[in-house]
């Protein structure tokens, strides 16, 4: 065989556009580095193989031929698991069998080769259309699986990005559930500071009620204990006289028995003032009893009376120049009422010295020198309910404040004279304690008056 022929040449050609365009369609470079540093150089052999041609006359273009196949195959081996690179080597396969067998022919029997010359370049031009359409499929092959890559490395960016994100949320959700722990505990001691602090204006509430109060019954009780020390003392003053006169020969029986008349009136109005301070002190501790929540047959009127009068004494004990007209309009059929007794009794000895409060700064302002302080409380029966109105012609109030006064701890007073709670645990002992209605009516520099509503 002369190796000096264009043959061969066209062989090597072949061999190296062949080898390049596998090495960039299987990117060998990147995927085989290593192997590809010899891969790309296979082609060289056959100018090696031409050198020896011209010295030793054998087939050697058939050896150049099925060293490159086997290199293609070996890349492809080595790439299995890549679809194109599969199809890639079903595609060269039967052009390089064909060629390999028609060198080989060539080289064994030229006459041979000439008479079946035209079955193999039928092969050739099969094989050709063959290379052809399945290098195509690969092609195709290769485009869906750089597509279906990078639409992986998109989700993959995508997973990359949406992780990131999702750290970066943990890690503000951490952040803010860590000012909300803390937001939390520095609103629980806040709260448990507010309920420390309304535990004592509660209590401070109680005591000026109770200061209030024991005022009121101080002034009260003075006077029918007073009445009981003078009829006491007249009392002991006719006892000596009726033991002179009983001790004289000539007793005066008049006069013996006027004395014992005068006794006898002395001793049933000491009997009724003392009962009188006994009711006072009977009512004083049942005031001062914790409430059991448990409603019992009450006189609404007496209750209503006695705290008014203990209201203005406990006002009066303040303020010894304060003089005012207390009148009680009472409805007499009314009889018991079923109520807490206790809690009662801390509405209107609020709603009463409200009252009296109001009608002592109008006085202290002297716009009128005919003005004369009045309270009034009244009871009905109506459609059922028991309606008790406390009425006064004090300074009043304005809208705005009229809106606020069932607040808790909203006061018009000066600091230091009430907490704001008197009120606000009215309003709760009337609505949630009496199912009632408390209400209010007010004109500023005319009066006010207060309106309970309990089912009777």
């Amino acid at each position: 065989m002369n190796w000096a022929d264009g043959e061969s040449y066209v062989a090597i050609f072949v061999a190296f556009f062949v080898i390049r365009y596998v090495r960039n369609f299987l990117e060998t470079p990147t995927r085989l580095p290593d192997w590809d540093m010899y891969f790309k150089r296979i082609w060289l052999t056959g100018f090696i193989l031409m050198g020896l041609g011209e010295i030793f006359p054998r087939p050697w273009l058939i050896w150049f031929q099925l060293i490159v196949f086997l290199s293609i195959a070996y890349t492809v081996w080595q790439l299995y698991d890549l679809r194109p690179a599969r199809t890639l080597l079903f595609a060269i396969a039967p052009y390089a069998i064909i060629s390999c067998l028609e060198s080989l022919v060539k080289s064994l029997s030229h006459s041979f080769y000439k008479k079946t010359d035209d079955y193999f370049e039928s092969g050739a031009t099969f094989s050709i259309i063959w290379l052809i359409t399945f290098a195509v499929i690969a092609a195709n092959q290769k485009k869906s699986l750089e597509k279906i890559r990078l639409e992986r490395e998109k989700e993959a960016e995508q997973r990359r990005i949406i992780e990131n994100k999702k750290n970066e949320l943990e890690y503000l959700v951490a952040e803010r559930t860590a000012e909300i722990t803390r937001q939390k505990e520095e609103l629980e001691e806040a709260l448990k500071e507010l309920k420390t602090t309304q535990t004592q204006l509660v209590q401070s509430e109680k005591m000026a009620s109770l200061g209030e109060l024991t005022a009121g019954i101080a002034h009260e009780i003075q006077n029918p204990l007073n009445f009981v020390n003078n009829f006491s003392e007249v009392s002991i003053e006719l006892i000596d006289e009726l033991e002179e006169e009983h001790a004289k020969p000539d007793r005066d029986v008049e006069l013996e028995t006027e004395i014992l008349a005068d006794l006898k009136q002395n001793l049933q109005k000491i009997t009724h003032h003392g009962g009188r301070a006994a009711s006072i002190v009977k009512g004083m501790l049942q005031h001062s009893r914790t409430s059991t929540g448990q409603r019992e047959p009450t006189d609404i009127n007496a209750l209503s009376d006695e705290y008014l009068r203990l209201a203005y004494h406990g006002l009066r004990a303040k303020d010894k120049s304060f003089n005012a007209t207390f009148t009680s309009d009472f409805d007499t059929s009314l009889g018991l009422v079923n109520m807490i007794p206790q809690d009662m009794g801390r509405v209107m000895l609020n709603l009463f010295t409200n009252a009296f409060y109001a009608v002592q700064q109008r006085q202290r302002e002297g716009g009128d020198p005919n003005y004369k302080p009045t309270v009034t409380v009244s009871t009905r029966c109506v459609n059922g309910e028991v309606v008790i109105t406390v009425s006064d012609n004090g300074t009043g109030m304005p809208e705005a404040v009229k809106q606020k006064i069932f607040q808790p701890f909203f006061t018009t007073k000066p600091t230091g004279e009430g907490t704001g709670l008197g009120l606000s645990m009215a309003y709760d002992i009337v609505t949630k304690g009496h199912n009632g209605t408390l209400e209010v009516d007010s004109k500023e520099g005319e009066g006010t008056t207060f309106k309970i509503t309990i089912p009777a």
